[in-house]
């Protein structure tokens, strides 16, 4: 599933996420979504989420 679409997202799932410091060597994190951040329906660098670990990041993957 696509990252950059809002809908696709729900709190509880797992992603993975680049969080802004890691963009540039695009290092993905995964974690379970706690909050969902970017408020528009659609992102094209990705819906940014906060993890349950509190980690901030645009997610780039849906994991099932």
């Amino acid at each position: 599933m696509d990252g950059t679409i809002r809908a696709n997202i729900k709190q509880g799932i797992k992603v993975k996420v680049v969080q802004k410091q890691d963009q540039r060597s695009g290092k993905l994190t995964e974690g379970v979504v706690q909050k969902i951040l970017t408020k528009s329906p659609s992102h094209h660098h990705g819906i940014k989420v906060m993890l349950e670990s509190g980690i901030v990041g645009r997610v780039k993957e849906i994991l099932k």
